[in-house]
């Protein structure tokens, strides 16, 4: 989709991708460096505990779904501290509190973080500048990741449902776009989603876990097509082991955080299988490796920035 003004001409981009169409021959440094956490295990303000899902504003600030801490941090580019931007005030379902949320994305138009508050089976609206607690805007929903398409249609994953629900704004019932068949490995089906992202065409990717594999599904399909993984769980280039985070970009290119083989793969639109860009040297804390990587997002120059879980760090790869 195209926006036109007596001005400027410029194309509509997925949320976490970048605003640059990258080459899909393009190369990312095989070592990341460390922006957020990265010190440890732990509750400090330069610390992280089990973080899972990201989100990058415009200005490269990093908003973090800082799982087992109970909050969302933000990390201003270059900090080395970060700041609690919602939740922090313990374990529990009050409207000041947060537990284990999964997933953070910023809707722009009320200038609020959209939290997918997991343990409280809920989506949380948070006002993004000096917000004290969050307003409840969908309940009883087994919430994993999210993310909003130029529309400004937020979509949402329930992997007690295993479906991808499509929600206006203050709309809490929502429409399945993904799944919604029960359990399976039907390619009307879905088991244990994760993430999802949203292309220009407003069709569906979803990281089917524990089918070990991405599921596109166009805009009213009944089904959906195999586009990553798919040949069982392994570490083959065909295959997948755990997938979580995704991202489309432009071109139809599909970014898959495979976790359980500790690294990103790029797949090309319509390839067989994918290409490792980042990570694949086995699990570890040096820069050049992963430990159970997540979430995933771009910034508008290309860079990539990857949730590394077990290492309790977001890790920054800079584009070639």
């Amino acid at each position: 989709m195209f926006i036109s003004t007596p001005y400027f001409c410029f194309i509509l981009v997925p949320l976490r991708a970048s605003s640059i169409d990258i080459h899909p021959n393009a190369t990312w440094s095989k070592n990341g460096i460390t922006v957020a956490g990265g010190n440890g295990e732990g509750s400090g303000t330069n610390q992280l505990d089990s973080p899972y899902g990201l989100y990058i504003d415009d200005d490269l600030t990093i908003y973090v779904a800082d799982t087992s801490n109970n909050r969302i941090m933000e990390w201003k580019s270059g900090a080395t501290n970060g700041k609690v931007v919602a939740g922090g005030n313990g374990q529990g379902n009050e409207a000041h509190q947060l537990y284990h949320p999964l997933d953070v994305i910023i809707a722009k138009e009320s200038d609020s973080l959209i939290i997918s508050d997991r343990g409280n089976n809920r989506v949380v609206r948070w006002p993004r500048q000096n917000g004290t607690c969050g307003e409840t805007i969908i309940s009883n929903i087994v919430c994993f990741g999210l993310t909003m398409d130029d529309n400004g249609l937020f979509y949402v994953v329930d992997n007690g449902k295993d479906e991808v629900r499509q929600y206006k704004i203050d709309d809490t019932q929502g429409t399945v776009v993904a799944g919604g068949n029960g359990k399976g490995n039907r390619l009307n089906q879905l088991l244990q989603p994760h993430y999802v992202s949203v292309d220009r065409d407003h069709s569906v990717y979803v990281s089917d876990c524990w089918n070990h594999r991405v599921m596109k599904w166009e805009k009213g399909a009944k089904q959906g097509i195999i586009v990553a993984g798919g040949q069982g769980q392994g570490s083959s280039l065909t295959q997948l082991g755990r997938p979580n985070g995704v991202v489309v970009n432009q071109s139809g290119t599909v970014y898959v955080a495979d976790s359980e083989n500790h690294r990103i793969l790029l797949w090309p639109k319509g390839a067989t299988q994918g290409n490792v860009i980042v990570g694949g040297n086995g699990w570890g804390a040096q820069s050049n490796q992963l430990n159970w990587p997540v979430g995933l997002s771009f910034d508008r120059h290309g860079n990539l920035y990857v949730i590394d879980h077990d290492n309790h760090r977001v890790q920054k790869f800079n584009i070639e």
